[in-house]
């Protein structure tokens, strides 16, 4: 796989907006899955499908004029494929959508495109700042959406910005950049595209002066993806224990058993 790495001249924003939103549903890349036995009749049309895969890729930033295509991709893929998402059958959601590209202008995200500019797979970022003596508390997620599901996925949010903050871990750190999302279209899983772009993210980062990066995994493939580039758990939280009124709200598929905090310094 031929792979060419686009450079663009990137530099944190003047402002940012402070926002305390953890990474939300981030991560639904799988890893490729092995492949089912072909029955005869069939292997032409699988063979027609993979000769379609462009494996020239680039990796490049995204920019606002990339928000119909990357929201297109999330779609097709993230949008259905990710355990929460999955586990109440979303479906289409707006929230969701304007969260994906709230942070598009910080160009810090990435996509990975073919050789025909289709996107194929990207990594949503955004840098959080560090809370300063003074500001208002942030409005709770779940209390300001109005999509139903959507608005079980923020409580669950939520709760996790109450038993954790990064910041207390890393008192020394004042931002933080955020893997918000990471998804790679379906035919071109299992040929690394997750682990480019998340060096592209590691590479903006140090080039920015940032030395922390965060990752809230609600799938346990994700979370193996970011293990394997060396991010460490500092906050588990199992989809068993989290109730509401007595009751467990998430019950996805296995492996998927716990929401996951993984975070990589880079001054270390």
């Amino acid at each position: 796989m031929k792979v060419e790495i686009q450079n663009h001249v990137e530099h944190l924003p003047s402002a940012l907006n402070g926002m305390t939103l953890s990474n939300l549903l981030t991560r639904s890349n799988r890893m490729a899955s092995k492949a089912p036995t072909i029955c005869d009749g069939t292997a032409n049309a699988v063979d027609a499908k993979l000769s379609e895969i462009d494996r020239e890729l680039s990796i490049s930033v995204i920019t606002e004029e990339d928000t119909e295509p990357v929201l297109d991709l999330l779609k097709r893929f993230f949008f259905k494929d990710e355990p929460l998402n999955t586990y109440v059958q979303l479906g289409e959601c707006k929230e969701l959508e304007k969260y994906c590209t709230k942070s598009l202008g910080e160009h810090s995200s990435y996509k990975a495109v073919n050789s025909r500019g289709e996107i194929v797979g990207v990594i949503l970022n955004g840098t959080i700042m560090k809370p300063q003596p003074g500001d208002e508390p942030p409005a709770k997620l779940a209390e300001n959406c109005a999509h139903p599901k959507f608005r079980k996925i923020m409580a669950l949010m939520d709760h996790v910005d109450e038993q954790f903050d990064i910041f207390e871990l890393y008192p020394d750190i004042d931002r933080f950049l955020d893997c918000k999302i990471l998804s790679v279209d379906t035919n071109y899983r299992g040929m690394g595209i997750a682990g480019m772009l998340t060096d592209r993210t590691l590479d903006y980062a140090s080039r920015n002066g940032i030395k922390l990066i965060h990752v809230l995994c609600s799938s346990h493939f994700s979370a193996r993806v970011m293990e394997k580039m060396d991010f460490n758990e500092v906050y588990r939280l199992p989809y068993a224990d989290y109730l509401v009124n007595g009751e467990q709200v998430f019950d996805p598929e296995k492996p998927h058993v716990a929401l996951r905090i993984l975070t990589k310094r880079l001054d270390q």
